[in-house]
């Protein structure tokens, strides 16, 4: 189903720069962050919502959302060890959660890591965007890299230039702002990440979908087609950014998930 909400008014996103600071008081805040603004200091009493991004992407993909009544924190990548199972990673990962019962946000690879950190810690709700529950809803093409795994050779680096058309097709940026981001990602993550992860991707073999999960997606989505997966909420209009590209909508839908019971 397609949904549409209200809009109210924002919170102002200089909140997003104190990530860090879940266990800060005001009063310590007014004396480390003097220019920090009075909004910004009330919303980090807000309510933490962790956000894991895409594969090698960071914050910057959330930058056009609101974050109305709640407080985003940005969880980090970390470098993989090597062969380590995504189960490992994610509870490294989730070392960076310090809410009981968190409400975790995840994109696209982040929604497998999600999923994953649900399915070891108690959590609230678990929102995935742009992402698969289980190994049924991953497409046909990433499983014929399990027979032929090219993806654990190709030199995605020295590459770049020739797949970026490739990539705004996969990931429908939309204006020059988007496409030069989704460049800088491009370029800016670590080869052995990507490896790593997209290997995980291949050969995830997840059944168990935790019960606080909610899935969003969009319809035109080209890395995890409609056709494959069964979201509570399909988004029309919509490819695998559309935390970038319709913003305003995920916002709002957000905020409804966010403050449902």
């Amino acid at each position: 189903m397609t949904n549409s909400l209200d809009s109210i008014e924002s919170i102002p996103n200089e909140s997003a720069r104190l990530d860090d600071c879940t266990e800060t008081t005001l009063e310590e805040l007014v004396h480390t962050e003097p220019n920090v603004t009075e909004a910004a200091l009330k919303a980090t009493q807000l309510k933490p919502i962790y956000f894991v991004s895409g594969l090698g992407a960071d914050e910057r993909v959330f930058q056009w959302l609101r974050y109305d009544g709640f407080r985003p924190v940005h969880i980090r990548w970390i470098s993989p060890e090597r062969g380590e199972p995504i189960e490992r990673y994610a509870q490294r990962l989730s070392e960076q959660i310090t809410s009981d019962r968190p409400i975790i946000v995840g994109l696209s690879f982040g929604g497998l890591i999600a999923i994953e950190v649900a399915k070891q810690i108690p959590t609230e709700k678990v929102i995935l965007l742009s992402s698969v529950k289980k190994k049924s809803e991953i497409p046909l093409y990433f499983k014929l890299f399990r027979a032929l795994p090219i993806h654990r050779i190709f030199p995605f680096k020295s590459s770049l230039r020739a797949v970026y058309w490739l990539a705004y097709w996969l990931f429908s940026p939309e204006g020059p702002d988007q496409r030069q981001l989704l460049k800088n990602i491009l370029v800016e993550t670590d080869p052995h990440f990507l490896k790593w992860a997209l290997h995980r991707v291949v050969i995830w073999k997840n059944q168990d979908v935790p019960d606080s999960v909610v899935h969003v997606h969009g319809m035109r989505d080209h890395i995890f087609p409609l056709c494959f997966v069964f979201p509570d909420y399909a988004i029309e209009d919509c490819g695998h950014l559309m935390v970038m590209n319709r913003a305003e909508e995920i916002s709002n839908l957000l905020q409804t998930l966010i403050a449902e019971p």
